[in-house]
């Protein structure tokens, strides 16, 4: 009895440990200490208020696959959140009008400042979302990363000024520190007074503001490459805006290396970062 009493303490010791302090190069997984960015329903996107949805907590084995099949990649744009970053655990906000959220966007589809350009890409930090925009009219817009509290995407006007197909961070690692963090399909639109520069490029979105001041995008064959999940990629929206503000078809031959840009497409980023409030929210629609 006494000896099956020390396996049970063990047992329990071990798994305090291992989920108090999991390591910082395991796969993705609920924080404990951290729980309010692990519910997503806590996000405060003002699109958000208007919008009817409900939160679900995500349970072992399930998967946004699983969940909603073809679906999946409307929940994932509609929370922010890519798949290696979607884990039991945590929870997520599913719109209730499926259909209507296919075509969801937070971004007006008409923007007065951009139609002086042909091209313009305006960001929203408040909804961490970014847009295309040819002549004033939305082209397409999609998720995005911004910077995280202490390290937020300047907001102002600038202009794309340099592109890089294969870029990698000259100051951050991969988090099993084997190799410089990839950033590819890259766009520079800003270099600071600290000539630190500023990209929009591919990395992980998990979310929520979470970059050190890049505009980061969808990029699942990144992923696969360097993580191996997800093993079938499909969201590629890194390259499909790369592809529109600085491709071959304007700027000529990508031979992959960094290559400064005259004219390109005029960068505008608004807002403030997204609140994470206390208590999980719900929709105003729901409350009608």
């Amino acid at each position: 009895m006494i000896r099956k009493l020390a396996y049970v303490i063990a047992l329990v010791i071990f798994i305090l440990i291992v989920v108090r302090d999991p390591e910082s190069t395991a796969d993705p997984a609920a924080s404990p200490v951290d729980r309010a960015k692990e519910d997503l329903s806590r996000v405060d996107y003002p699109s958000h208020r208007e919008i009817d949805w409900e939160p679900h907590f995500i349970k072992p084995h399930e998967t946004l696959e699983s969940l909603f099949g073809n679906d999946w990649v409307t929940v994932a744009r509609f929370n922010r959140v890519d798949r290696r970053h979607t884990y039991p655990g945590m929870t997520i906000k599913v719109p209730k009008d499926m259909v209507a959220a296919r075509n969801f966007t937070p971004l007006p589809r008409d923007y007065e400042p951009a139609k002086r350009y042909r091209k313009y890409i305006l960001i929203s930090r408040t909804e961490q979302w970014i847009g295309a925009y040819e002549n004033g009219k939305l082209k397409f817009s999609m998720p995005a990363a911004t910077g995280k509290t202490g390290s937020e995407t300047p907001v102002g006007l600038f202009r794309v000024d340099a592109r890089h197909r294969d870029h990698t961070s000259s100051l951050y690692q991969t988090e099993d520190k084997t190799s410089q963090y990839p950033m590819d399909f890259a766009m520079r639109f800003h270099v600071g007074a600290d000539n630190v520069a500023y990209w929009i490029h591919a990395r992980d979105l998990p979310g929520r503001p979470a970059s050190h001041g890049c505009v980061g995008l969808f990029d699942e064959p990144m992923q696969n490459r360097m993580y191996d999940i997800p093993a079938k990629p499909v969201l590629h929206d890194s390259k499909k805006l790369y592809d529109w503000a600085v491709g071959e078809d304007e700027f000529g031959e990508d031979i992959g290396e960094l290559e400064l840009i005259d004219n390109g497409p005029v960068v505008e980023v608004v807002g403030e970062n997204p609140v994470y409030q206390s208590l999980p929210l719900k929709p105003l629609v729901a409350s009608r």
